[in-house]
């Protein structure tokens, strides 16, 4: 049933333009194809790398425009906080934020939807492997939303404060691409951290 069902949805997915069904359509009709093939069984032991399959479905436009708006206001919002906090004057418009000189855009890529995209993979995968009871993969996983925002105002925030006092554009392609990579490798560093103190907690004998 579920073979049949997939498949009768890829095809209308295919004729219907409406792309992102037909990699959701790919996913059921493999989980449908280990259990026809290979039983319940099987599944049950398959089930999170085949439910992890659904993180390879691009997000649709209209959810991604309808996430990303609130969290770059969010972004900006705080960056502009800290900022301030810090003693530095700027002007918030929007999603943009002007000081002495210059002006800085929090553009989509800043929101932290990617980012949050990539964390919640890698707490999944992270809690999975590490992690022992539901409570502690599911508080795991829940930390990658603050994550993502955090180290994405971080980066907003640093990007200002290093043209504002030293005349340093992080803005700069090359500059902005490392600077990013970097800014990623302290959310992975946050998650791990996290995880360990999950892993710590779930050694005591009441955590189950």
């Amino acid at each position: 049933m579920l073979i049949v069902m997939s498949l009768v949805l890829y095809i209308v997915s295919r004729y219907g333009g409406i792309l992102t069904l037909a990699p959701f359509a790919m996913v059921l009709l493999l989980q449908g194809l280990v259990i026809y093939l290979f039983g319940f069984g099987l599944f049950k032991v398959l089930m999170f790398p085949l439910l992890f399959l659904f993180l390879m479905i691009p997000v649709p436009s209209q959810v991604y425009s309808a996430m990303t708006i609130p969290l770059q206001l969010m972004v900006t919002k705080a960056s502009v906080f800290f900022v301030e906090f810090l003693g530095v004057t700027v002007l918030r418009e929007g999603n943009v934020i002007h000081v002495t000189d210059r002006t800085f855009q929090v553009v989509d890529a800043c929101s932290g939807l990617r980012s949050l995209v990539a964390l919640l993979a890698l707490t999944l995968v992270l809690g999975y492997t590490a992690l022992r009871t539901y409570i502690g993969r599911t508080v795991l996983v829940a930390a990658g939303l603050p994550v993502a925002i955090f180290v994405n105002v971080f980066r907003v925030v640093l990007m200002i404060l290093a043209f504002h006092f030293f005349r340093f554009d992080l803005t700069d392609d090359s500059v902005h691409t490392l600077f990013g990579l970097g800014i990623f490798g302290i959310a992975l560093l946050a998650v791990t951290f996290i995880q360990r103190m999950v892993s710590h907690w779930e050694t005591f004998p009441d955590s189950d």
